[in-house]
């Protein structure tokens, strides 16, 4: 077996753990987009909440309704830091997933060059052999046409 194809088997290998990385990234990069748009929705509802809060004046409304206002928005407020927190921490995780894509798509490309390297080096030596023989049947036949004339 040639080198660049031993070399091939290396390579085949190092794509497939690239393109692992590549899903698991793109799995990391939809979470973290998922998690964006949940707190962007948690926070438009609650400032919408805020603005029909303040239309109605606080007109009628007694100290239970204020409470429970006061409550709700506690919550969400609650739900907004905690999808924040989330979100932290698939960023800590996007990046990481980013950082090993990286590295294994690095170590592709190399090991590609080393084969394509090796692939050079053997069409090289592939056609230096061709030429060698090509000079000897020509020699061959050089010596072959002079033998008959004498």
């Amino acid at each position: 077996m040639k080198k660049s194809q031993r070399i091939q088997v290396i390579v085949d290998l190092k794509v497939d753990q690239e393109q692992k990385a590549l899903q698991a990234l793109g799995e990391v990069q939809r979470q973290h987009q998922e998690i964006l748009d949940q707190i962007e929705h948690l926070t438009n509802y609650r400032q919408e909440y805020l603005e029909k809060f303040s239309s109605l004046g606080n007109v009628g409304m007694n100290i239970h309704q204020l409470q429970e206002f006061r409550a709700f928005v506690h919550k969400l407020d609650i739900a907004i830091t905690g999808q924040k927190q989330s979100l932290q921490s698939v960023a800590d995780e996007l990046m990481r997933k980013q950082k090993i894509w990286l590295q294994a798509n690095q170590k592709t490309q190399s090991l590609q060059k080393v084969q394509n390297s090796a692939l050079k080096t053997e069409q090289a030596q592939v056609e230096k052999q061709e030429q060698k023989e090509q000079d000897e049947r020509s020699s061959r036949t050089g010596r072959g046409n002079g033998t008959d004339d004498a």
